[in-house]
């Protein structure tokens, strides 16, 4: 009798991307109650001491991993869901570099900074999806999800006159920090990776400065503190 070659049967994406939306979502109704004391995730604890408190500009990104990572669903989720929030807020910061009648100097030298530091983010976090054998998918796009800076909220900041643009332009980016923060305590409560939780920490108390120095800027105020 002739024997049927065998297949290997591959786990369908849209279950995968459906997992992943459901911690992702878990991931921000846990971290509400959790507190913002859970370190860096690394041996040496200088970092969480009160004298260090780094500017904007001074929390350089870790190393990329040279080695494979074990992650987990919620390291997963955390990755695929910061990724395009980062993303969004670059577009914002590059929209805001073109309305040169509407930017506060201020603002503009805040979101200079910002634009390194997210970059590097970008590229420790595709680090890790590497060397966690695992594909970037683009699972929230067109999801209003808390923090994300939208295609409609975009658009909207293109049609303001350029005297709206630095409020409008500091309000996103202060909900996007903040969310930031929330997704942050969720990996390091959740997350199963090392290095991720290592570098959730690092975000974080990156995030808490980036908070620190909008405020006073108009438009930055009226979101619930997150320290």
């Amino acid at each position: 009798m002739d024997q049927q070659p065998t297949t290997t049967r591959r786990p369908a994406l849209g279950g995968r991307a459906g997992r992943i939306v459901g911690v992702a979502a878990t991931l921000v109704v846990t971290t509400v109650a959790v507190g913002l004391g859970q370190g860096w995730g690394r041996t040496d604890q200088t970092a969480s001491s009160p004298t260090a408190s780094p500017s904007v500009a001074a929390l350089p990104a870790g190393p990329a991993p040279t080695a494979s990572v074990v992650l987990n669903s919620t390291d997963d989720a955390f990755i695929q869901l910061l990724i395009p929030m980062n993303e969004g807020a670059l577009a914002l910061i590059d929209h805001v570099d073109t309305r040169s009648a509407g930017a506060d100097p201020s603002l503009r030298a805040l979101l200079d900074d910002l634009r390194a530091a997210h970059q590097a983010e970008l590229r420790d976090l595709r680090g890790l999806l590497a060397a966690g054998n695992v594909a970037e998918q683009n699972i929230h796009e067109g999801h209003q999800m808390p923090g994300m800076v939208t295609d409609a909220s975009l658009a909207e900041l293109r049609a303001a006159p350029d005297t709206e643009v630095p409020s409008r332009a500091a309000a996103l980016v202060r909900a996007h920090l903040a969310q930031t923060v929330v997704l942050c305590r969720g990996e390091q409560t959740a997350g199963g990776s090392p290095e991720l939780k290592a570098l959730a920490g690092r975000i974080q108390q990156a995030r808490a400065a980036e908070l620190s120095a909008l405020d006073g800027q108009p438009g930055a105020t009226g979101t619930p503190q997150v320290d």
